[in-house]
């Protein structure tokens, strides 16, 4: 296939969400009032507990094998790479600009995490669908098609989770210590200069010592014990810190539990004849999740559009930011994708399968994960800014990803 037909091939599934992002804008608009920031809300919490959930699981169930696994083993790793390269970007992307105390969880998060989930399922099987796709026969580039987006999503799901949702959690909780903290030393201040100017005001009841020293409980001058402090202890200390401070029971997610179940259907052989399949006696929960699945992608694009509009109006972000976010996902990963995706294969890493390379290269090229929006909205840190920062990558994603899912194709073809 020529560059030209491929350009084509690659632009239809972006065009197909930049159409629902903009229907999702313009029923948030102010005279339309459909999807308030109210039902944003209430949508955000629906697809966080019912659909997300519901997709993930319905998708692994029905295209995850013990074959395909070990066949896909490097997916994980693959995109494990994907957050610590956007993780370690988005870190100097920080020392770079000076950005603010609370924005830094959501631009590790930008950096980091991206649509792994939703995106793959939808380029997918357009691009199967499309004539002249290069990997083959649709329906068989489709079907492992999903089985490798439906990997992608739950993995996906998993780290932003886990990783993702923990760096915005511990940002906003030091923010919000360090304002109390401020606040209490303000309110110390105020008390102390009241008092004072109450004493300078009436007659010194006791005579001080001028030689005794007093002090003041400052951290700074509490004393210590004189005594060694074991290696065991510290080792101790950081592991009690380490546990305090990442909240492990937020990997237990509905969309990681979702995937933990998917998994369990689709690699257990007795538990999948009972529910995958035409002659399935439980089929019917099966398709019940599918059914509920299915409104997933739709509903976080069409909320995704509405809380663009918030970013249209501004936020005060740095203009730094949003062009350093932007040259991470579009500019740097993908070529660091390249180099990964290539290397691996040279090691024998990786099987020569067209459109399981292209996979793990789009990997590498996707904006930022949709859900950082609801993670954001949940502890209410930098949702203003969120919606900046989703309104110019995915406005420029439609060139962008159509580019890079171009090229990907050749390179891989």
């Amino acid at each position: 296939m020529g560059f030209l037909d491929l350009f084509v091939v690659a632009s239809m599934p972006v065009l197909k969400v930049l159409l629902i992002t903009a229907l999702g804008l313009y029923l948030a608009l102010d005279h339309v009032d459909v999807m308030g920031e109210a039902t944003r809300k209430q949508m955000n919490r629906l697809v966080y507990l019912v659909f997300n959930p519901a997709l993930v699981a319905s998708n692994l169930a029905n295209t995850i094998t013990s074959e395909s696994i070990l066949l896909l083993w490097f997916m994980p790793i693959n995109i494990l790479l994907t957050f610590v390269i956007g993780s370690a970007l988005g870190w100097i992307l920080i020392k770079v600009t000076r950005a603010p105390r609370h924005l830094k969880g959501l631009i590790l998060g930008c950096c980091a995490a991206g649509n792994l989930g939703n995106l793959p399922l939808i380029i997918v099987p357009a691009v199967c669908k499309e004539k002249g796709s290069p990997f083959g026969d649709p329906d068989v580039c489709q079907t492992y098609g999903l089985a490798y987006a439906s990997l992608s999503m739950a993995i996906g799901a998993i780290y932003l989770w886990s990783y993702v949702y923990n760096i915005v959690r511990i940002s906003s909780n030091k923010v919000s210590s360090e304002v109390k903290t401020e606040e209490s030393i303000e309110d110390a201040k105020s008390a102390f200069e009241t008092h004072k100017s109450a004493q300078e005001h009436t007659q010194p009841l006791l005579s001080l010592d001028k030689d005794a020293s007093y002090d003041l409980m400052l951290p700074s001058t509490i004393s210590k014990a004189n005594g060694q402090v074991t290696l065991w202890h510290k080792v101790k200390q950081c592991m009690a810190t380490i546990a305090g401070k990442i909240n492990l029971g937020s990997m237990l997610t509905p969309s990681t539990s979702g995937a933990m179940v998917g998994f369990a259907i689709g690699l257990v052989p007795f538990i999948r004849h009972l529910m995958i399949g035409t002659g399935a006696p439980l089929r019917v929960f099966e398709d019940t999740a599918s059914l509920l699945g299915g409104a997933a992608i739709p509903c976080v694009t069409l909320i995704m559009g509405g809380n663009l509009l918030r970013g249209m109006r501004g936020s005060g972000m740095q203009l730094s930011l949003i062009v350093g976010v932007l040259a991470v996902r579009y500019i740097l990963l993908p070529l660091f994708g390249i180099a990964i995706v290539k290397g691996a294969l040279y090691l024998g890493l990786i099987h020569f399968d067209p459109l399981y390379m292209f996979i793990l290269l789009l990997q590498f090229a996707l904006p930022p994960a949709m859900n950082i929006g609801t993670i954001t909205q949940l502890f209410g840190a930098g949702e203003s800014e969120c919606s900046v920062v989703m309104l110019w990558t995915y406005a420029l994603a439609s060139v962008a990803l159509t580019l890079w899912s171009t090229f990907f194709m050749w390179l891989v073809s």
